[in-house]
């Protein structure tokens, strides 16, 4: 979703929300009319990719380049780092939290991956 804001004077008059991607109805119906979870994954996508961060010296020149570094982002959140909001409480005397990766959270993988594990895995190519 994408949030257009109309501004008078420097200020925010009116925003109108459309959606980019996805179904026109489907998609608000889900998300809200709010756009907080996309742009929270906007911000952490720029945190962790140098290449998508405002006035850098670090963009991509080859859009090759960009797609790489945007699916080794994608795979490290998803399998080698924890998410607060995913954890889950299991006070076993050693810890209160269990941590989980969002791919932990889906049913993907048991475990949190680190990133030599990630470097060295040998995909299983489907197109075969």
């Amino acid at each position: 979703m994408q949030v257009v804001k109309q501004r008078e004077n420097g200020r925010v008059i009116g925003t109108e929300t459309r959606v980019i991607y996805g179904d026109a109805l489907l998609t608000p119906a889900l998300l809200g009319e709010h756009t907080a979870y996309v742009e929270r994954t906007n911000l952490t996508t720029r945190h962790m990719n140098g290449r998508l961060v405002r006035k850098t010296l670090g963009f991509s020149k080859q859009r090759d380049m960009l797609q790489a570094a945007c699916v080794w982002e994608d795979v490290v959140y998803n399998f080698a780092r924890h998410v607060k909001t995913l954890r889950l409480e299991v006070n076993d005397g050693r810890r209160r939290w269990a941590r989980r990766s969002p791919a932990m959270a889906a049913g993907i993988t048991n475990q949190l991956w680190t990133i030599e594990e990630l470097l060295t895995c040998i995909p299983i190519s489907t197109n075969t």
